[in-house]
């Protein structure tokens, strides 16, 4: 069966790169409705499906355009937690062109879905299947789908920094492993790109209370690491959000090996541009208990302090 909101939710912040205020608040949708954005603060106001061929190429964020040059930035957290949570249907509403970063994950917006909670919706639910595997390399760099009976994400980064460095983690993405594994995993970056992102115009809304900041063997972010590899965990997080825009659920394994937002794009547009690498599949009842939103109503997220309370 499909899901929703059982009743709107509101987070307010600023976005990471602009730096600009933000106020995003997520709606109820009927079923079939798929996620869409709504940019608010333009007359009149312009809507942005979820998918995956309504991205546009940008750096260090997931951009999806409307095709017609109106564009909202940074969306990958939230679609993160929409997928993690097994939310089908939502209108969610933005008074900006870029989502607000919060504490840097997808805590909050978890949070917040779980405190309105989530309503079943008497509508069959569709996964997509992957048949064979789909893969895109960039040098040392690739991203896979391969075959799998419920997503499965597999990925590893390798970083000169010590306080990072080489970290891997596979993770069977059913029943809740979203909630309890990735969903506080906070972005991160190095401290001597931080002025180079401003002097381009990026990270203008970041600070140490949304972002894990290195500076080689160091962590400068007060309170340290939520994960000792939390990096990877949020590289998973990003892939979630990423792999959501797919418009369902994927029935495949994730492979991921320095990927990023524009890498897991690529991949998406592969297996789409193959009808024979995936196929529509009616969810039964026992394949619904294997994705990653099954059970997960009245769950608590397990470090409540991460979160930052919806309004």
């Amino acid at each position: 069966m499909q899901a929703t909101l059982k009743d709107k939710v509101t987070f307010s912040g600023v976005g990471l790169h602009s730096g600009a205020a933000a106020r995003l608040t997520m709606h109820p949708a009927r079923p079939g409705h798929g996620i869409v954005f709504r940019r608010t603060d333009l007359t009149p106001a312009v809507e942005i499906p979820a998918l995956w061929d309504h991205v546009t190429p940008s750096r260090l964020c997931t951009l999806l355009d409307n095709g017609q040059g109106v564009t909202l930035s940074t969306v990958e957290h939230v679609m993160a937690a929409l997928a993690g949570t097994g939310i089908h249907n939502a209108l969610v509403t933005v008074d900006g062109p870029e989502i607000p970063i919060l504490d840097g994950s997808a805590a909050p917006f978890v949070q917040g879905i779980l405190e309105v909670g989530i309503r079943r919706q008497a509508a069959a639910l569709r996964a997509i299947r992957v048949l064979r595997p789909v893969e895109i390399r960039e040098g040392e760099a690739f991203a896979r789908l391969s075959p799998a009976d419920h997503l499965e994400i597999d990925f590893q980064i390798d970083f000169t920094d010590a306080a990072i460095g080489h970290q891997e983690k596979r993770l069977d993405m059913a029943n809740g492993a979203f909630l309890r594994e990735l969903a506080d995993s906070r972005t991160f970056c190095r401290a001597s790109d931080v002025e180079t992102m401003r002097r381009n115009g990026l990270a203008l809304g970041g600070t140490y209370l949304n972002a894990v900041v290195v500076d080689g063997g160091r962590i400068l972010t007060p309170g340290g690491l939520r994960h000792a590899d939390e990096a990877v965990r949020h590289k998973m997080l990003d892939a979630t959000g990423d792999l959501a825009l797919a418009g369902a659920p994927l029935l495949a394994r994730y492979t991921g090996h320095r990927a990023g937002h524009a890498m897991t794009n690529r991949l998406l547009r592969a297996l789409f541009a193959d009808p024979t690498a995936w196929a529509w599949e009616l969810c039964s009842p026992e394949l619904e208990d294997r994705l990653p939103g099954a059970g997960v109503a009245g769950y608590a997220l397990h470090n409540p302090a991460a979160a930052i309370a919806a309004e």
